[in-house]
Parts: C-alpha cells; sequence; structure tokens
C-alpha cells in the first residue's frame, strides 16, 4: 500500500511539473483583412519566440482572429 501512494505522489508531482513547464497564451487580433491579421498573430508569436495555431476567425466589416500561441 505505501508504494502505491509513493507511485501516486511521484505522478502528481511529475504531472504538475510538465503543465508548469508549458507555454500556452491566447492572442486576439483585429485587421482590415484575413492575411492582416494573420500577420499580426504571427509578429506576437515570432516575438516571444513561439508557435501559433489559429482558433477562430470572424469576418463581419473587419477581421477578428483568435490563436493560441505555444512553445
Amino acid at each position: 500500500m505505501k508504494t502505491i501512494k509513493t507511485l501516486s505522489l511521484a505522478a502528481v508531482t511529475a504531472l504538475s511539473l510538465i503543465s508548469f513547464g508549458s507555454f500556452a497564451q491566447s492572442v486576439s487580433v483585429t485587421s482590415s483583412t484575413l492575411d492582416g491579421a494573420e500577420a499580426k498573430i504571427a509578429a506576437q508569436a515570432e516575438q516571444q519566440g513561439a508557435q501559433y495555431k489559429i482558433t477562430e476567425a470572424n469576418t463581419n466589416n473587419r477581421v477578428h482572429m483568435t490563436a493560441e500561441l505555444y512553445k
């Protein structure tokens, strides 16, 4: 029983270290074109040394785009 508690504690500790070591940030931009909005997101990602994944884009009169930055 003591071995199971020790293994469980080790697993929880390892998982918490992984979550603290990771980086994720949501960013939103607006622009007049899709290309312009993506360029703004790409610039923010480059500035932070991250990659990005676009999660939402909405076009009415202007473009609103949201992305997740991650390392």
